[in-house]
């Protein structure tokens, strides 16, 4: 049976989360997770359906495996956006040299995309959209800054931008945000309303770096269970009894393990 908590299901706990009792605020986003994982912990084979998960490594390297065949390894500025839909099976494992770092971003997906097929993006770092204006570098993961484009496609429609100032969750660095000039330092989670703009003063002569997310709300029934997510308790029964009984969606997990779920013994 899968675990009733909100955080990622795996071996290591989340160190920064945006828990349930905050979804109201953060409509389309489920969990955004800082983890930091060594090995051999990390989040063998596990179930997900009905929303998208969006990883991207800030340090090190964790490898992606799928009972759709789906393998890669991403690093430090690599993307991984995965569609669950109708229900995924997989592992992230990290690498066994050091510490891995990264962000993982739960997205919801409309009732209309929930029981869709399971899809896989994959981006390396170099691949990853660019620009630069007045001293500040922007990474555009997901949406349009500075009149540039990223190429990655969200059913639900997502901003996701790594900002980067030499002169909001906040990564590396100290700065001060917003209308009240709160100095905010790193490894900190900043949340705007509706309409709110935004506005960053570095506060020290060292680099600045911080990422800014924001989705447009589904205004839709929310039920969550543990990695399932629908919009109403029947569909989190059916999709508890789908993924026990190896149908509707979950067909392939019956006979599959990924290659470190077999080295572990998991």
């Amino acid at each position: 049976m899968p675990d009733k908590s909100n955080s990622c299901v795996g071996l290591n706990e989340p160190r920064l989360v945006v828990r349930k009792f905050e979804l109201r605020y953060f409509d389309p986003f489920l969990v955004l997770d800082e983890f930091s994982v060594t090995a051999p912990a990390g989040f063998p084979d596990h179930p997900h359906r009905g929303f998208e998960t969006v990883t991207y490594m800030i340090q090190g390297s964790v490898t992606h495996e799928d009972f759709e065949g789906h393998k890669g390894t991403i690093g430090a500025g690599d993307l991984q956006w995965m569609t669950a839909g109708r229900g995924i099976v997989h592992s992230e494992m990290p690498s066994p040299h050091g510490t891995q770092k990264g962000l993982q971003l739960w997205v919801n997906l409309s009732f209309k995309y929930k029981m869709m097929e399971p899809k896989y993006q994959e981006i390396s770092s170099k691949s990853i959209a660019e620009t630069t204006k007045d001293g500040i570098k922007v990474r555009v993961i997901a949406g349009e800054a500075l009149g540039t484009k990223s190429p990655i496609y969200t059913r639900t429609p997502t901003m996701y931008l790594d900002f980067t100032s030499n002169n909001r969750y906040l990564n590396q660095g100290e700065g001060i945000f917003g209308q009240s000039k709160s100095s905010v330092s790193a490894h900190h989670l900043l949340l705007l309303g509706h309409g709110d703009g935004l506005e960053a003063w570095n506060k020290s002569t060292n680099l600045l770096r911080f990422i800014l997310v924001g989705g447009e709300p589904l205004n839709e029934p929310l039920v969550q269970f543990g990695p399932f997510v629908m919009n109403t308790q029947e569909e989190i029964d059916q999709t508890i009894e789908d993924f026990e009984n190896y149908t509707n969606g979950f067909e392939k997990a019956r006979h599959w393990r990924s290659e470190s779920g077999l080295s572990l013994d998991f």
